[in-house]
């Protein structure tokens, strides 16, 4: 049976560990905030920006001479790029996406094609590196609070290889925001931009909202004219587009964290609280036992004198 001093160390280590939990719950819960109101601003210019790509792309009638529309016949290395964070302590929230891009690397090989990966924060590095997985791309410092510079960096470097023919497709893995206590794993194709779609649980709701408005629906049975010609719009456009995705998978990714990692700080906390009151009954029992040890010697020692 431990001492009455072990266990009294004990507590006070559980205790430290519970003012740290506690302490990294409300941070997030600050943070989380600021996070949800950054999602909800850039999430109706994500929608506008998709709804006018894809709507430009449609009145060009045939696929444009873009190189970045082309659509390869022959689909031999596919671009994978993981959105993770740069620190843990966030329950499943960087696990998850590992795991969906291992899955993902799966079906890539199944398919008869090479998974190349880029990852966003040092969690996916570190990961990827120690399943000895090649990163063609490694993204880290910025995951906490994403810039739009860091998606621009991204969108740039990822469309320059799918246009060079590095990449003959482009898939997005990150973790959607939903609520502090919900996060959605989503897979979304970017380019080609024919093929993008977006897969995850929750997806078709979101999929909904691409039902046209009456609004739209007059709008489109209007005659268009462009202004560039849509060739020229599109290559301004779809690289916008790219960057505005990865932009709102950053931001999603950064809130969604967040909000796992207050999720799991709460739970460690509560475990904490949990475990102090178990030790302080055994601090008590032992007591109790040394107590009664004591009376013991000094009866036994009164009776030997006696």
């Amino acid at each position: 049976m431990a001492t009455q001093k072990e266990v009294k160390n004990r507590i006070a280590s559980i205790k430290n560990i519970h003012k740290i939990t506690r302490a990294m719950e409300m941070v997030a819960a600050a943070r989380l905030r600021r996070a949800e109101q950054r999602i909800d601003d850039l999430r109706p210019y994500a929608e506008g920006i998709r709804k006018l790509t894809r709507q430009a792309a449609a009145h060009a009638g045939s696929i444009p001479r873009v190189p970045v529309m082309a659509e390869r016949e022959n689909v031999e290395r596919v671009g994978i790029l993981l959105v993770t964070g740069d620190r843990g302590l966030a329950g499943a929230f960087n696990s998850n996406i590992i795991r969906e891009g291992m899955r993902m690397a799966v079906e890539i090989r199944g398919e008869g094609a090479a998974p190349v990966f880029s990852a966003v924060g040092k969690r996916g590095v570190s990961a990827l590196n120690f399943r000895k997985q090649e990163v063609a791309g490694a993204y880290t410092g910025f995951t906490d609070r994403p810039a739009f510079a860091n998606a621009r960096e991204i969108g740039e470097e990822l469309t320059a290889r799918y246009v060079d023919e590095e990449l003959d497709r482009v898939e997005l893995i990150y973790n959607r925001f939903v609520s502090p206590l919900t996060q959605h794993v989503w897979r979304q194709t970017l380019l080609p931009l024919q093929q993008a779609e977006v897969i995850g649980e929750g997806a078709d709701e979101e999929q909904e909202t691409d039902e046209p408005t009456e609004a739209e629906q007059r709008q489109a049975k209007s005659e268009w004219s462009y202004e560039p010609d849509p060739e020229e719009l599109l290559a301004r456009l779809i690289p916008e587009y790219v960057t505005i995705s990865v932009y709102r998978a950053l931001l999603e990714s950064a809130a969604s964290e967040l909000g796992a990692r207050m999720t799991a700080m709460r739970n460690a906390a509560e475990n904490a609280e949990t475990i102090i009151g178990d030790l302080t009954l055994e601090m008590n029992r032992v007591r109790q036992a040394e107590i009664t040890q004591e009376i013991l010697e000094v009866v036994a020692g009164a009776e030997a004198l006696g």
